[in-house]
């Protein structure tokens, strides 16, 4: 589990949306390996199922396979770069999705650390909008948030009062005959 606090009130934020507009007993397809707020949302009694770890980029077969009802996409949209096929790809009805936005005061993000952990797409509000459109889903619900770092400076200041977090929850538009 993730030791953060910003991390512990983005997964809350996260779950609470989830539980507003995603009935438990939907099956899940998870977009990414297992991780912290997969097993939150087990927890709480969805059915969940993560991808493998596949380049999804490369290769969308967990999503055109999938029998699952909803597909959601914790901050992972952003290091695609090619979310509009995979958005495409996906056979489920439903999603939610959610990106940290772009933050007028900041470079795109880049890990020191990891090299494959990096923002290709650093998206407003209204481009994740206008790709979720374009791809076929129709938008019900939105939501942003601040979430404050536990770090001190001008940035993590400006990240009170600046949204960071971006969800939307959106169902698959279904063409006319």
């Amino acid at each position: 589990m993730y030791a953060s606090n910003s991390h512990k009130k983005r997964f809350k934020k996260t779950l609470r949306f989830l539980n507003r507009h995603i009935d438990p007993r939907s099956f899940i397809l998870d977009l990414g390996v297992k991780n912290p707020l997969s097993k939150l949302m087990q927890d709480q009694g969805f059915k969940v199922e993560n991808t493998t770890g596949e380049d999804l980029d490369e290769n969308q077969t967990a999503l055109i396979n999938s029998k699952a009802e909803v597909v959601t996409a914790f901050e992972i949209v952003e290091h695609l770069l090619s979310p509009y096929q995979i958005l495409k790809s996906i056979k489920a009805q439903k999603l939610v999705v959610s990106v940290p936005l772009k933050l007028w005061f900041a470079s795109a993000y880049r890990s020191k650390i990891d090299p494959l952990d990096r923002h290709f797409h650093e998206f407003e509000d209204w481009q994740l909008n206008w790709l979720l459109e374009k791809t076929g889903w129709k938008i019900i619900a939105t939501e942003k948030w601040i979430n404050p770092p536990e770090s001190f400076g001008f940035r993590s200041l400006l990240r009170y009062f600046v949204p960071r977090h971006y969800i939307v929850y959106a169902e698959k538009i279904t063409p006319k005959p």
